[in-house]
């Protein structure tokens, strides 16, 4: 059981844990992309997607910049800088009894922001496939 959801995700994070990802998300765990129109369902879709943001968004820039959590449900509001340009977006992260990610939605804005995301997250999951 995962004490603390929330926490476990920000050290993941901070530490670039990508295999980290296994304890902390349910087997059903769905997964909604910024640039992919429908829910990506299962722990190893949603473990690759997020492998992948954590290379691609996770620079020395990004960082959490407030977070709204009731219940088991939290957003968390960040900001990353790519190539020169200001990504900001949400994490929207649902867990069930056992502390587990069993949702996980990500929101990009600007529209400059998103279109390089899809590219570099298109080039990265090559990579790690």
């Amino acid at each position: 059981m995962i004490e603390n959801t929330i926490a476990t995700w920000h050290k993941l994070v901070k530490e670039r844990d990508a295999a980290g990802l296994d304890g902390i998300l349910a087997e059903n765990v769905v997964f909604h992309s910024p640039v992919v129109h429908t829910p990506q369902a299962g722990k190893p879709i949603t473990t690759l997607y997020l492998t992948a943001a954590l290379h691609v968004l996770n620079n020395d820039t990004f960082q959490y910049l407030r977070e709204v959590i009731s219940g088991n449900n939290a957003v968390l509001e960040f900001l990353t800088v790519i190539d020169g340009i200001s990504i900001n977006g949400v994490d929207m992260i649902t867990w069930g009894e056992d502390g587990r990610i069993t949702d996980f939605k990500v929101m990009i804005r600007p529209l400059k922001a998103i279109n390089l995301v899809h590219k570099m997250m298109g080039e990265m999951l090559q990579k790690i496939k």
